[in-house]
């Protein structure tokens, strides 16, 4: 995908040499040795599996998850296009709403965690009038979500950026969704999207034009 890359993440190696008994374990830097609790892996674990059944409440009876996609234009309509970590493909941000969370809610927490945006950076210039879906091969849904998930369904919103470039954070979390982001045409190809993606956000595209004025 061509365009203007404006940022990377540096991505830190995996811890090695570590192992763990019931109370705690220990990891080996040279030849250091130092003790160190469980307690987060344990916690890591437990939050793992309460993220899989909140997710599993919010599928619909057809199998689709309700989710929000964030399509930011900059003065020129240019488009923000991240690329996720660690992988060659490019997408819009996006994410999951949250049980009691409206779709205009989810778009903003999603838009902090991913790109590290305020409200007052944006200004919000249209939404998708209703759900948009995808199905998810099968091969890419965990085996403890088969049968009862398809897929996603979407509420996008097209929003105008107001702060500068330099508000863009991609390390707002610890754990960040890209590791490098442009700016590129509205519509620019979209082979570097994975493909079971490519139709929905042709939709999204082709539905919140509408609302972009010429540059």
């Amino acid at each position: 995908m061509g365009g203007r890359p404006v940022d990377r993440v540096g991505w830190a190696p995996h811890l090695r040499g570590c192992r763990g008994g019931m109370r705690g374990g220990w990891r080996r830097r040279g030849d250091e040795r130092r003790v160190f609790p469980l307690k987060g892996f344990y916690e890591k674990i437990l939050n793992i599996s309460r993220f899989s059944v909140s997710v599993t409440k919010m599928i619909d009876r057809d199998g689709y998850r309700p989710n929000v996609g964030i399509i930011i234009c900059n003065p020129k309509n240019e488009v923000f296009w991240g690329k996720r970590v660690k992988e060659h493909s490019w997408q819009f941000p996006q994410g999951g709403i949250k049980l009691g969370e409206t779709p205009e809610q989810a778009m903003y927490r999603e838009l902090q965690e991913e790109v590290g945006l305020a409200p007052a950076h944006v200004r919000i210039l249209g939404r998708t009038h209703g759900w948009l879906h995808y199905d998810v091969p099968t091969h890419w849904i965990k085996r403890e979500w088969r049968g009862s998930y398809k897929g996603q369904k979407q509420i996008w919103f097209l929003l105008r950026l107001v702060g500068r470039d330099c508000d863009v954070c991609l390390r707002a979390t610890d754990h960040p969704e890209f590791d490098a982001w442009r700016w590129n045409d509205y519509w620019v190809s979209l082979d570097s999207v994975i493909e079971f993606k490519r139709d929905v956000y042709r939709r999204a595209l082709n539905e919140l034009v509408k609302y972009l004025k010429p540059g």
